[in-house]
């Protein structure tokens, strides 16, 4: 098996301060089974296969893997992804615009100086969850119920249940639970104080394999999304930069924006951090 590959850091501040994704070219005669397998092995969060696109409006495919299943989309796989397409020779369509085909349809990616951006795409979940599901994220989180001050579906692909709760050191302050017997994606967000540099803190804590749970650390999906929820109910306004990974020692940064039309974008840095085959 030799293909091209490349490791990728995104939405680092500095190397190695971001989320890392593994990137295999050449993917096409490989099979779903050996897709899981290669990225068990590799044990990240995420490795991506990089295919010919099946849509004429698309410059690539890609099909995204997590330790335990494919996703139809997830935001730091999608910037990678697009960095190593352009990094080895990938010409877009249109110039300054690449567009990704994955399991969630087609996304779009803008070049911007040292950043890529991609369009949020529609959420498949959205509205505020039951009461039970509140109390069950809390027990997750091994807070009080009371300390969640809103709640909101902000389901993209994989699935996010958002809670805001009233400051970044409480976001930060969370050490939640080991482990649990039923699927979980929570994301929290708090608001850092107005003369601080980020906006938001964020933190997402996801159901691994048999159970575990995994803190990401840094996730364009759910800042996606929760970016949606936010400029929607008026937390925030145009454009922001959120910061992830604090707990885990990284320092990611997520700048997330509203163009004229209500589209949201979300970007960040990505550097190659190691190729090879």
């Amino acid at each position: 098996m030799n293909r091209p590959f490349k490791l990728v850091d995104v939405f680092g501040t500095d190397p190695f301060t971001g989320n890392p994704l593994a990137v295999i070219a050449g993917a096409e005669d490989l099979t779903t089974e050996e897709m899981q397998r290669i990225t068990r092995w590799l044990n990240l969060s995420e490795t991506t296969f990089l295919l010919p696109p099946t849509r004429s409006e698309a410059d690539y495919r890609v099909r995204i893997f997590t330790l335990s299943h494919e996703l139809p989309f997830a935001g730091h796989p999608t910037l990678g992804t697009c960095h190593a397409w352009l990094e080895a020779g990938g010409v877009p369509r249109r110039s300054g615009v690449i567009v990704q085909e994955c399991g969630a349809g087609l996304v779009e990616i803008r070049q911007g100086g040292e950043t890529l951006a991609f369009a949020a795409p529609p959420l498949i979940r959205a509205g505020e969850p039951r009461e039970a599901d509140i109390v069950r994220a809390a027990q997750v989180l091994r807070i009080d119920r009371a300390m969640i001050t809103a709640a909101q579906w902000v389901d993209n692909g994989p699935g996010w249940l958002a809670v805001l709760l009233p400051s970044a050191e409480a976001v930060l302050a969370v050490e939640p639970a080991r482990h649990h017997p039923e699927r979980i994606d929570i994301g929290l967000v708090g608001p850092h104080a107005p003369e601080s540099e980020t906006a938001f803190e964020l933190r997402a804590i996801f159901s691994g394999q048999d159970g575990a749970l995994i803190e990401d650390p840094v996730t364009g999906s759910l800042n996606a999304s929760v970016g949606q929820w936010l400029f929607a109910s008026g937390r925030a306004r145009g454009a922001y930069v959120a910061a992830q990974g604090t707990r885990l020692g990284r320092m990611g940064r997520v700048q997330v924006s509203q163009d004229a039309s209500g589209q949201v974008w979300v970007g960040g840095r990505t550097r190659t951090m190691f190729s090879g085959q």
